[in-house]
């Protein structure tokens, strides 16, 4: 790609980014504009600008033009990612958030469990730009079932017809962009971003301006009382801890895998197989349970395989066998199936329906923050204790010293089990009990 563009990898990874940065910025914008004139209607136009940007990426002719259409086609993505699990809940009846949200789960896992072999088999007997127009016959039959399905007649909430509050979604998107340039060392390089200290005086300064606005207006972007409900407000921490937990886990164990036990990269997407598999098998389980009994039993256990899976992470050695990290990611693709279908339910099914459009952002944001904060952090914590251990102050992380890096790595998977420990904490405390009784707490 880069070679056939003229750039370099700064070029492909702005490419990267700004998908990336389109995603988190707009996703509670787009969330909150749905719950204010329909949801339906965002998922139809986010089929639309993804298929079209897709195309449009496709036919690139440079890395400037790319990177435009990625952007653009984040805009879609944020329209997709911020309402797909609303519709799901209020295409269910009452007391199926559970069931709703777990299709959602086991859906987009399998996503990503057939994605990355179709992605490679066109990029290695086609083209790279293929995998863009692939996209494009698939965004045309979601443009087709979703506009069949708005023409039905359906029992989803009526649209509030409110005003949007462009000043706080302004603010919103500008904070959210300030913040991944915090947290994401990559993104701060990309924009040319050295000292960050001037940023997070900016970002204190616009949060404390962003929140008195929001207290103001008739018809904020983010109505913060929301998040006054505890299984609201405990769910969606719980899902930013062990979102940053996982963020860890994907820094390190392909490192692991390829530098220290020296497995094959065509061996390692076979081990990799394992997360998206469990998930789409826990999954189904975590809906049943989280409609019979609540959200927090559920959660609770996914966290639990998610401690449990850290545990393993701090036993691994430098001969450790193959089987120990498969184990590792299975109990880690389990995990996600079990908290992610229960925890999102809770998110967005203990808030009053009119709000789920901007429940299901938080959602997505939460999400990725969590894991550009884990890979961050990942890389300073690995960085410090591999000094220590190297004894070699200012020496990267290397697998060229494997005593100190496994050392270095084992330490950081006892902050993922630390981070565990809050979110099950966050979890056991959100209040017992199904979802629906927690929408007017």
């Amino acid at each position: 790609m880069a070679k056939g563009l003229e750039t370099d990898i700064l070029g492909i990874s702005w490419a990267l980014i700004s998908f990336q940065l389109s995603v988190i910025s707009l996703s509670i914008v787009f969330g909150r504009v749905g719950d204010l004139y329909g949801r339906k209607k965002i998922y139809t136009l986010g089929f639309v600008i993804v298929t079209v940007s897709s195309l449009l990426c496709g036919f690139s002719q440079n890395v400037l033009q790319l990177i435009i259409f990625r952007t653009l086609q984040g805009v879609g993505g944020a329209m997709l990612e911020s309402v797909t699990r609303a519709l799901a809940l209020d295409a269910m009846p009452e007391g199926a958030e559970g069931k709703a949200s777990s299709i959602v789960t086991a859906s987009f896992h399998l996503g990503f469990f057939i994605g990355p072999a179709i992605g490679g088999f066109i990029i290695d007997y086609l083209h790279w730009r293929g995998v863009f127009f692939a996209l494009v016959p698939i965004g045309l039959a979601g443009i087709v079932l979703s506009t069949i399905r708005s023409g039905k007649k359906s029992s989803a909430l009526t649209p509030l017809r409110g005003s949007i509050d462009y000043l706080g979604a302004a603010l919103l998107v500008i904070l959210t962009v300030m913040i991944a340039l915090l947290i994401d060392r990559k993104a701060a390089q990309a924009v040319g971003l050295g000292e960050k200290g001037w940023l997070a005086l900016a970002f204190a300064g616009m949060l404390w301006g962003f929140l008195a606005h929001e207290n103001r207006v008739a018809s904020p972007i983010m109505h913060l009382s929301l998040f006054r409900i505890r299984m609201f407000s405990f769910s969606s921490i719980s899902l930013l801890t062990l979102s940053i937990a996982r963020g860890l886990v994907i820094f390190l164990i392909p490192f692991y895998l390829q530098e220290i036990l020296h497995i094959s990269p065509s061996y390692m997407g076979m081990i990799f197989l394992a997360p998206p598999i469990f998930t789409i098998a826990a999954a189904p389980i975590a809906g049943y349970l989280t409609d019979r009994i609540g959200p927090g039993v559920p959660a609770s256990i996914g966290v639990l395989f998610d401690l449990v899976s850290a545990l393993i992470g701090v036993s691994l050695r430098v001969d450790s066998h193959w089987l120990l990290p498969t184990l590792l990611l299975g109990l880690s693709g389990a995990a996600t199936g079990l908290f992610n279908s229960a925890n999102q339910a809770a998110i967005i099914g203990s808030v009053p329906k009119e709000h789920r459009g901007f429940a299901s952002g938080i959602v997505r944001v939460g999400f990725d923050l969590g894991q550009m904060l884990g890979i961050s952090l990942g890389g300073l914590l690995l960085t410090l204790t591999f000094e220590y251990f190297s004894g070699m102050a200012g020496q990267a992380a290397s697998a060229e010293y494997p005593l100190a890096f496994v050392s270095s790595m084992n330490v950081n998977f006892w902050g993922v089990a630390a981070l565990g420990v809050v979110a099950m904490g966050l979890s056991l405390t959100r209040g017992t009990g199904t979802i629906g009784k927690h929408a007017s707490d």
